[in-house]
């Protein structure tokens, strides 16, 4: 029988209400042992919560849900208190005192609902990235995920393949009878839906990355192109210095930034130019490396023409003519802010046009299993079941485990910690 444990379920520190979540076999008697009754299953009541010596360390809401209908699967206590930090320290003390549950490790509550059935490996991770999302859109795409999308998408997969081993194991069980139908045209048909589905969707995993961890742009040029000061300009603030000193910046400065609900890594690099100084060369060096690793490059010049860069242009890049406000032509101006949000919105549509192909997987092992089931179908359909037909099965199943890895029906043991890492206790 599991621990029952206990947690905050609210952010720690002074708020208008925090929420105390007790969860497993003992948590209907803790709630008792608080002074509290239990009361009907997902109906608030407004209750004391007493000390071991009976008096009042807070009137609450109290809600009980009952095993199989609870977000951990357990019977499971909620607790919504006053929001004062000594009412969430005397309430913890004081549910540790009873004795019938242990605190909580991070991400515990939803590792057991994950354990119980009420949530899968997919979905788990759409939670934890709903809890990390800063933008409008990496929330859509989390809830897309917590919703069971991609749960769906890959269980569909696995009930195509399965159908397909099904018709082929008909053959090998009825060998020696008439099999009233080929099933060969009906197995290739499910099984080339599955491959395209399936390589479309891992070709998107680099977008769906970007988007879940935010979609990075370098500003790229000579020294003194003003990169700096066009960072400071969409940041709204001094987070690089500007000087007149060329190579200034000798190291990559980096700021988050929202836009049109896209996160975004903007990126001030140092000068590209050649130069004998030991530290501006590092410098250069990992400018070359960020900018040809990025999305999107903003290439900004003072001339009147672009010059050569020595970074390659890639579609989609931005090219911008700087300091317009000194020569006198239209451009850009981080000092006046002409052509800014021009700038800025040409940079949400590229980042926009990127969005569009990204997938539901996100996460490198998730990518790694899809690879691995589509290697298996593309050699089973391409080989033309020479290889006999137990074979084909054979693989099958693999590209099936493959599948279930995905959604955490196997091996799921190997990927919670990771997973969970940054859960808070509460989850």
């Amino acid at each position: 029988m599991a621990d029952t444990i206990y947690a905050l379920a609210t952010a720690p520190g002074k708020a208008g209400v925090s929420i105390v979540r007790i969860s497993g076999p003992g948590a209907f008697h803790t709630l008792e042992a608080l002074g509290a009754r239990r009361g009907a299953a997902r109906v608030a009541r407004l209750q004391n919560i007493l000390d071991g010596d009976g008096t009042v360390l807070d009137q609450a809401l109290t809600l009980t849900f009952e095993a199989g209908a609870s977000f951990t699967g357990e019977d499971v206590v909620e607790l919504h208190l006053h929001g004062s930090i000594a009412v969430q320290r005397a309430t913890l003390r004081r549910i540790s005192e009873i004795g019938l549950a242990r605190p909580a490790e991070a991400g515990e509550f939803t590792r057991r609902a994950l354990i119980n059935g009420r949530m899968d490996l997919t979905e788990v991770q759409g939670l934890a990235d709903v809890i990390e999302a800063e933008t409008e859109e990496q929330r859509r795409a989390a809830m897309r995920v917590l919703n069971g999308q991609m749960s769906d998408l890959v269980l569909s997969w696995r009930t195509r393949i399965v159908r397909a081993s099904a018709l082929l194991e008909a053959t090998i069980d009825f060998a020696d009878e008439e099999v009233p139908v080929d099933v060969l045209p009906e197995v290739m048909d499910l099984l080339g839906g599955v491959l395209g589905e399936m390589q479309a969707e891992v070709d998107g995993v680099s977008a769906a990355q970007s988007l879940r961890d935010g979609f990075t742009v370098a500003i790229v040029g000579a020294p003194n192109a003003g990169k700096s000061s066009l960072l400071n300009a969409i940041a709204r603030s001094e987070v690089a210095l500007v000087s007149e000193i060329a190579g200034t910046t000798r190291d990559v400065i980096e700021r988050a930034i929202d836009l049109r609900g896209y996160k975004v890594l903007l990126s001030d690099t140092a000068g590209l130019r050649e130069t004998d100084d030991p530290i501006e060369k590092l410098g250069v060096q990992r400018a070359e490396r960020v900018a040809r690793g990025a999305d999107l490059r903003i290439f900004l010049h003072e001339e009147a023409e672009p010059p050569a860069f020595p970074i390659a242009r890639q579609d989609g890049d931005l090219v911008r003519r700087s300091k317009c406000d000194l020569h006198g032509e239209p451009g850009l101006s981080a000092r006046t802010g002409e052509g800014l949000e021009t700038l800025l919105s040409q940079i949400a549509d590229r980042l926009e046009e990127m969005a569009g192909s990204a997938g539901f997987v996100s996460r490198e092992r998730d990518r790694a299993a899809l690879i691995s089931a589509i290697d298996i179908l593309s050699s089973v359909t391409a080989g033309g079941f020479d290889q006999g037909v137990e074979f084909v099965v054979s693989d099958l199943r693999s590209a099936i485990r493959n599948l279930e890895r995905v959604v955490g029906k196997i091996d799921v043991e190997d990927v919670l910690d990771e997973v969970f890492r940054s859960f808070c206790l509460g989850k």
